[in-house]
């Protein structure tokens, strides 16, 4: 992890709702911990799946290829994106928050055998309707992943 010898929370996003998981782990960044998240691409949306695809496919639409809004198209910096608009991101302690996070698709072989933490009440059990992974998403709008 970082230089600062500080223990980092894993946090494995399968089958975990992606706006409650970003939250939550976005209150956790502001309380000044270290999160990693694995499994990006595991992580689910609520609704229709191709109402949900064609939404982001309209998303892309906005803004200019260049001058931005970017937009993200791999799973790990969609859900940073996520996290990102849940942080007070242009004042110095959600600067500060946004640089204790990680994601990552899939598990890095640094932390396979470490614990992984999920979230309950984040739980894509909860959903009685449809969702949609965000792999699915993100292959949906360009990622060749």
């Amino acid at each position: 992890m970082s230089g600062t010898g500080e223990k980092a929370t894993i946090i494995d996003a399968n089958n975990l709702i992606l706006g409650r998981m970003a939250s939550i782990v976005a209150k956790r960044l502001l309380n000044g911990e270290r999160v990693v998240i694995v499994n990006a691409e595991k992580a689910v949306i609520s609704g229709k799946r191709l109402s949900v695809i064609q939404q982001s496919k309209r998303f892309l639409e906005v803004g200019h290829y260049r001058k931005g809004p970017l937009h993200p198209r791999r799973p790990d910096n969609i859900v940073k994106k996520v996290v990102r608009g849940m942080l007070p991101r242009k004042k110095p302690h959600g600067i500060d928050a946004l640089k204790r996070l990680k994601v990552y698709i899939g598990i890095p072989t640094e932390f396979e055998n470490l614990e992984k933490e999920t979230i309950e009440e984040a739980d894509a059990k909860k959903l009685r309707g449809s969702y949609v992974t965000v792999s699915e998403v993100a292959r949906s709008i360009g990622w060749k992943g």
